[in-house]
């Protein structure tokens, strides 16, 4: 307890020090920080990678998925205080004169704070994009294609890192996260991305698959709380924490929560497996119209429009209950769009305009 208490006051050093000498970078570090928000995975990333490489696209969506489940576990395991209440209740300054830590608008997550999930959720998903980029360049054979790729190879590597460690710079700027949370979070995304790498079963499975999977990953997360409840102890504990201390409680979310994460992520993962199990997916992303790339970018274009449609569709959150239902419905939506509506409609589109030209 006290390596922590002193781990957390040094850590309240650094956002001090970042908020004092980076308040002309307050935007930037704002813009980093939704950069890392997992939730762009499902409305920017997926649909963007899906049209163009279906493998790189399943493998997007079931790494983020699964990355942002064991955030959860870790997170109910771990405990970690977030910086902003951290220093309203400690009892290590003297005369109880605790820090002023700024807080912002996406300052108040609700959950607990290690590992950090916006930088677990970047570098996993900014992983598999820079290892699926390379792919392509690995297979040159020739000397100057070698060095071609060696350069390559650094740039994007050079760009992973430049990015990671600006939203972990973010995160620990608007005081929601310390600076060994982000990087326990960076660790854990690369790992858990590495271990898809290997993990081709994905690509081939039903939608029986997909479904089993949805329940272990919710049965197990909800029996993990419902076991720790019984033995008294409350893996809700920071949203109280979070209430009392955030500076406007109009910046409290609920989809901040522990269980709106899981349940969005469970919604995604189901969509991905209605939407590629199904017969609009098969006749458009299957058929000839699927290797041409002006079907692929009317897709993309297509995608990323109605996701952004999406965005306006706001969930009530008067009933708990009512919103994890809709959030999960929500969320299955996402995949299921991008992966059969958008495509099969585009592919209708196409064939109509053929047989008029013909």
């Amino acid at each position: 307890s006290i390596k922590m208490d002193l781990l957390h006051s040094n850590g309240v050093l650094i956002i001090q020090h970042l908020q004092r000498d980076y308040r002309a970078y307050q935007e930037f570090l704002n813009f980093m920080s939704h950069v890392g928000d997992p939730r762009n995975i499902f409305s920017i990333y997926f649909p963007l990678w899906f049209q163009l490489n279906q493998v790189v696209g399943t493998k997007m969506i079931w790494v983020a998925v699964i990355g942002d489940w064991f955030n959860l576990i870790f997170k109910w395991i771990l405990f970690g205080h977030r910086p902003y209440w951290w220093v309203q209740e400690t009892m290590i300054y003297p005369n109880q004169s605790s820090p002023c830590l700024e807080q912002f608008p996406i300052t108040c997550e609700t959950g607990p704070g290690s590992p950090s999930g916006h930088a677990m959720g970047s570098s996993c998903i900014w992983y598999v994009m820079v290892t699926a980029a390379l792919s392509y360049t690995v297979r040159w054979k020739d000397k100057s294609a070698v060095t071609l790729h060696r350069l390559t190879w650094s740039f994007l590597w050079s760009i992973f890192w430049i990015i990671q460690i600006s939203v972990c710079i973010s995160r620990v700027f608007i005081a929601t996260h310390f600076p060994h949370q982000v990087i326990l979070g960076v660790f854990a995304g690369i790992l858990v991305a590495e271990a898809f790498e290997h993990t081709p079963a994905i690509q081939t499975a039903s939608l029986r698959m997909y479904i089993k999977t949805n329940l272990f990953l919710f049965i197990f997360a909800f029996g993990f709380y419902l076991v720790l409840k019984l033995l008294d102890i409350d893996l809700l504990w920071s949203v109280p924490k979070a209430k009392k201390w955030c500076a406007n409680p109009d910046w409290i979310n609920i989809d901040t929560t522990p269980f709106a994460g899981l349940v969005r992520n469970l919604g995604a993962l189901f969509g991905l497996g209605l939407g590629i199990n199904s017969e609009m997916f098969i006749t458009s992303c299957k058929g000839k119209n699927s290797c041409k790339m002006s079907f692929r970018i009317l897709c993309i274009a297509a995608s990323l429009a109605t996701l952004q449609l999406y965005n306006f569709v706001k969930i009530p959150t008067h009933t708990e209950y009512l919103f994890y239902i809709l959030s999960f419905c929500k969320s299955a939506a996402t995949p299921l769009t991008v992966v059969a509506l958008v495509p099969y409609c585009v592919h209708s589109l196409m064939r109509t305009t053929e047989k008029k030209l013909n």
